[in-house]
């Protein structure tokens, strides 16, 4: 990681050009008047004008690339209100589509996305929305699909259509749907088709390859929806090019592994700051190994950190950095101390997300709490890093008693914040509203908290 990432990782600050106010605020005249409003209020029981549609109804997941690092996000409506949407009128669906993509607009994604991409659903009919035609070409996928309702493009249309947009730089996919490349009229467009492993077997995925490469498409596969391991090595092996799902995070049984030997020095070093140990015993240790040497003098001469004159010995560094920054610092570094999971700057990047929500979550709490709630984020996903089971790693890490009991039992209020976290992360509206009640937090906030700490965690992989 860059001298620029660890700078912004204590700095405390929101990061340049993110905003921190709702990502939807701007959109509650249009969604009090859209046409969907209506059609909710009679299935709620509301009165009208009284319902509106979530500030942080969208959500994001992880694309990852064969080398198992983050290649881009899917973008996509909260899971209920998709299921809510697949009845309803072609009208409902553009005014959902635009406000998916002012919300991706309003949070500055694209500017954050770097080489990444941004995959967004989009009706074959919203392709000239003006929306559309604001996003930046050159990082979005916009996968197209059609509603039957008789009223969508015709063939020529639709190419019309998307080779326009391919000019202008624009990827396009399409979905797979029961074996079936459709619309098939812009197979020849399309850079990206995307497989549900979750409704079809993944070998499936080299059945749609060979009818790509038999109608001389160069489009790549995205195997979605990929639930294990075991399923991810499937597509992997027939030959997905990007994957997306649950077998991310998904842990397995690590219970004869160890940690690894650089991961096991950074946690003697955690243990003895937390015994406050004296700051030239620390000095000594991180002196015996180079490596870690030379990461801290490098970190404490950059740019970034700004001092006005150099750091020439590691006694100083500490002592400029203090004993709280070198804590945090220490943590971090344990995602990347040992080669273990291929899937290790994707977790880290689930992990500060989970961690930075928290820490919103916790604004007006005392800064021991907020940063006692930043490590329980954090440390949530350390196992899957370290391919170890969770107890062993806690006892590794010397954290404190209520961290690790959060963490490992998810109890106290610390636990029930992950849990609202992991539910917003996973789109479960059911314990989202369980664990929102239990932290004293509107469920709307905590999806809007949830967008704007994954946004703040996009700036610091480019920092």
């Amino acid at each position: 990681m860059t001298t620029g990432f660890f700078s912004r990782m204590f700095s405390g600050k929101p990061p340049a050009n993110v905003p921190n106010k709702p990502p939807g605020s701007d959109f509650d005249t249009l969604n009090r008047h859209a046409p969907i409003l209506d059609e909710e209020q009679s299935l709620s029981g509301t009165q009208s004008g009284d319902a509106t549609v979530p500030n942080g109804f969208i959500c994001r997941e992880t694309v990852l690339g064969r080398d198992q690092k983050v290649a881009g996000y899917h973008f996509m409506l909260q899971q209920a209100t998709q299921q809510r949407l697949r009845s309803r009128s072609r009208q409902i669906h553009h005014v959902y589509a635009d406000v998916l993509v002012r919300n991706i607009l309003k949070l500055e994604i694209e500017r954050l996305l770097a080489h990444r991409k941004a995959f967004v659903d989009v009706p074959d009919t919203f392709l000239d929305h003006a929306s559309v035609a604001a996003l930046s070409p050159a990082n979005t996928v916009l996968t197209v699909s059609r509603i039957d309702d008789g009223a969508g493009l015709s063939d020529a249309q639709l190419v019309e259509r998307v080779t326009a947009l391919r000019k202008q730089g624009f990827h396009i996919a399409i979905e797979a749907q029961s074996g079936q490349l459709e619309p098939a009229c812009i197979v020849p467009l399309v850079e990206y088709v995307i497989v549900r492993v979750s409704l079809t077997d993944p070998r499936r995925v080299r059945d749609i390859g060979e009818q790509l490469h038999k109608s001389g498409s160069k489009a790549r596969l995205l195997a979605r929806d990929v639930p294990s391991i075991e399923d991810f090595q499937l597509a992997f092996n027939a030959g997905a090019s990007f994957f997306q799902g649950g077998f991310i995070t998904r842990r397995e049984d690590w219970s004869a592994n160890k940690v690894g030997p650089n991961t096991a020095r950074i946690a003697d070093l955690l243990g003895r700051l937390r015994r406050d140990a004296d700051i030239r015993e620390i000095a000594d240790v991180i002196k015996h190994d180079p490596g870690l040497s030379v990461r801290l003098m490098r970190y404490m001469n950059s740019a970034s950190i700004g001092l006005r004159q150099e750091v020439t010995s590691i006694e100083r560094a500490l002592l400029q950095l203090g004993r709280d920054k070198l804590y945090r610092w220490l943590m971090l570094l344990i995602y990347g101390a040992d080669k273990g999971s291929a899937r290790s700057s994707a977790l880290l990047e689930s992990a500060l997300v989970r961690a930075r929500m928290m820490e919103l979550l916790g604004e007006n709490r005392p800064p021991k709490e907020r940063e006692a709630l930043f490590l329980v984020g954090l440390l949530s996903l350390v196992d899957a890093v370290l391919q170890v089971p969770m107890a062993d790693a806690m006892s590794q890490l010397a954290v404190a008693p209520e961290i690790e009991a959060a963490v490992l039992h998810g109890e106290g209020h610390m636990g029930d914040m992950l849990q609202l976290t992991i539910a917003c992360e996973a789109d479960d509206v059911e314990h989202m509203a369980t664990y929102a009640e239990k932290c004293r937090i509107d469920p709307s906030e905590a999806s809007t908290r949830h967008l704007e700490a994954f946004a703040w965690s996009m700036d610091l992989a480019e920092a």
